[in-house]
C-alpha cells in the first residue's frame, strides 16, 4: 500500500510539472512573454486537484473500484510539493 500511495504521489507532482510546461509554453508562443509566475502557478495548482478528483470521481462509476478521498489527499500533496518546486526553482533562480 505504501508502494502504491509513493506512485500515487510521484505521478501527480509529474502531472503538475507537465502541465506548468505545457501551460507556460502555449502562453510563451502566444503572448511572446513568460506568463506570470504566481498565476501560472495558481492554475495548474487548481487544474491538477481538479483532475484528482474528478479521477477520483469516475472511479466511483467502474465495475471493482472505488473513489477515495485518501487519494485525491494522497494527490493534493503530491501536486502541493511540485507547485512548491516549481516556485522555489524560479525564485531562487
Amino acid at each position: 500500500m505504501v508502494l502504491w500511495s509513493g506512485l500515487i504521489f510521484i505521478l501527480s507532482s509529474v502531472l503538475t510539472w507537465l502541465l506548468y510546461f505545457a501551460f507556460s509554453n502555449h502562453y510563451l508562443q502566444t503572448n511572446k512573454k513568460h506568463p506570470p509566475h504566481r498565476q501560472a502557478l495558481f492554475f495548474v495548482l487548481l487544474l491538477a486537484v481538479f483532475y484528482a478528483l474528478s479521477d477520483e470521481f469516475h472511479q466511483t462509476f467502474v465495475l471493482g473500484r472505488s473513489g477515495n478521498l485518501r487519494d485525491v489527499a494522497i494527490d493534493s500533496v503530491g501536486i502541493l510539493v511540485a507547485t512548491l518546486l516549481l516556485y522555489w526553482r524560479r525564485v531562487f533562480k
